[in-house]
């Protein structure tokens, strides 16, 4: 299965801004891309890019005041197979773990590993059997917690907030359930990209772009959606990290305004 993916932002400047994005396709999978990705920057600027910490593509530029379009588009190979589930992956000791591993058990910005959540974990899923049914549980719990709202979403909503607010978007689904697997000494990563309507019925909203998680059993990382809640066709990473701070679309050094926004995850075959 090819897909085309890609998207559109428009934000207005007040003065010229330094810019980082983190627009491309996740650097373990660019041997899937069949059509190169077409980043560019409307008026055009000079770009830079860099890996950060977690192994992410990330561009640095400096743009213009006034009115500014990133855009990308690319086609990815995809093998049209659901989300792998690997019910038998059993779960490490915290002793026996990676030490890459270990940095995604601690507390974010967004996951308080280092509040009430820990008690609560262990209070709701600490009797369940370990490994892959573990960590289903928790999504489950987390899928019929929370209602989903485009118009609740807020930037500084924690995995806490949502606990008890039981409302919020994609991201607020999978920070809650990275700080419970995390309390529950289960390594959980934020991840996010493009995850179109593929295999299921069309979504009413327009497409943005997803969030998912994914932990460490078995010796590998595995993928969770705590939103979705069932194995989905199509993701396509763009960025791992501790959580929804490390892994931001654009981050501005100075006043701006959305435009528009527009997200296209389509089958081009």
């Amino acid at each position: 299965m090819l897909i085309r993916a890609g998207f559109e932002l428009a934000l207005d400047f007040a003065k010229p801004t330094a810019v980082v994005l983190m627009t491309s396709v996740h650097p373990s999978q660019r041997h899937k891309i069949r059509e190169p990705e077409r980043f560019t920057i409307e008026p055009q600027v000079p770009v830079s890019d860099y890996t950060d910490l977690y192994g992410n593509r990330c561009s640095r530029a400096f743009v213009p005041a006034g009115r500014v379009i990133f855009a990308s588009n690319a086609i990815i190979e995809n093998d049209g197979q659901p989300d792998v589930q690997v019910l038998n992956a059993l779960q490490h000791s915290v002793q026996d773990l990676p030490n890459d591993a270990l940095l995604f058990l601690l507390a974010s910005r967004y996951c308080e590993v280092d509040s009430e959540l820990r008690d609560m974990a262990w209070s709701l899923f600490g009797q369940l059997p370990a490994g892959w049914p573990l960590v289903q549980a928790v999504c489950d719990f987390v899928h019929a917690h929370i209602r989903f709202d485009y118009m609740q979403a807020r930037a500084n909503r924690t995995a806490l907030d949502v606990y008890r607010e039981r409302v919020g978007v994609c991201r607020d689904y999978m920070h809650l359930a990275i700080t419970f697997c995390r309390s529950l000494n289960i390594p959980a990563r934020y991840c996010t990209g493009y995850l179109g309507d593929i295999g299921v019925p069309a979504a009413a909203t327009p497409m943005d772009f997803s969030a998912w998680f994914e932990v460490y059993l078995g010796g590998g990382w595995h993928v969770f959606d705590a939103r979705n809640n069932k194995p989905r066709i199509g993701r396509i990473l763009m960025a791992r990290g501790r959580d929804a701070a490390d892994v931001a679309l654009t981050t501005t050094f100075g006043v701006n305004q959305l435009q528009s926004f527009r997200v296209w995850t389509v089958d081009d075959e």
